[in-house]
């Protein structure tokens, strides 16, 4: 693996990583969103990571035939397969004076849990920052291959 294949992995790392810290923004912005545009109470999003796909089939062919595949060798990064809601139960809560409350005076909430979204927060930003610290290792390590290359 080159030094560009390392910044590139790291890069869709970091892109992922920035779409998940949006969607837990968006989900902790809506944490009392009791009534959407479909007339329902928000619903929790969580994003789903998979492998990129190889960017040179010609490379992965050739890899295939020399019988060199192995689950999880020589990746191309990740990518948001998708942006899902979460369809876990709604919470209920007693609340009479709310507008959006049913005949017994209960109203459906946000099936989103503050704890659960900071901890996903922290993980994500976690994630970020060894992203950040990947490039920049990468970029240390060609800036010392250049300083040899001078001397």
């Amino acid at each position: 693996m080159g030094l560009d294949q390392s910044l590139h992995i790291s890069a869709s790392g970091l892109t992922a990583e920035r779409l998940r810290l949006d969607v837990i923004s968006n989900n902790l912005a809506n944490v009392n969103t009791t009534h959407g545009p479909d007339g329902q109470p928000y619903r929790r999003q969580e994003v789903v990571f998979s492998t990129r796909a190889g960017s040179s089939p010609f490379a992965s062919a050739l890899q295939t035939a020399r019988g060199n595949v192995q689950p999880g060798a020589g990746g191309d990064g990740v990518q948001v397969a998708a942006v899902r809601p979460d369809m876990s139960a709604y919470k209920v809560v007693h609340d009479p004076g709310n507008p959006d409350s049913d005949a017994n005076g209960n109203v459906k909430m946000p099936n989103v849990d503050p704890i659960t979204e900071m901890v996903d927060m922290i993980s994500a930003s976690r994630a970020y920052e060894g992203g950040v610290t990947a490039i920049n290792a990468a970029k240390s390590m060609e800036q010392r291959a250049l300083d040899i290359g001078r001397a």
